[in-house]
């Protein structure tokens, strides 16, 4: 089992990073149009994001291909 790749808000970051927010479908169709992006050290609480169906993610994990 790796490493978790999504976070909610109140979750610790498990490494220090920028995340951004992403929507629960990440194809090209739906991109969230100027997310919320943070900077966090290991262990900080993700703040909330937008709306209820976002969800925080590693901003270099978050890029669509």
């Amino acid at each position: 089992m790796g490493e978790r790749t999504e976070f909610e808000p109140g979750d610790k970051a498990p490494n220090d990073g920028i995340y951004t927010e992403v929507g629960e479908a990440r194809s090209f169709h739906t991109q969230i149009q100027n997310p919320k992006r943070i900077k966090l050290k290991k262990g900080e609480s993700f703040p909330d994001t937008t709306n209820k169906n976002r969800k925080w993610k590693k901003a270099e994990k978050a890029l669509v291909h």
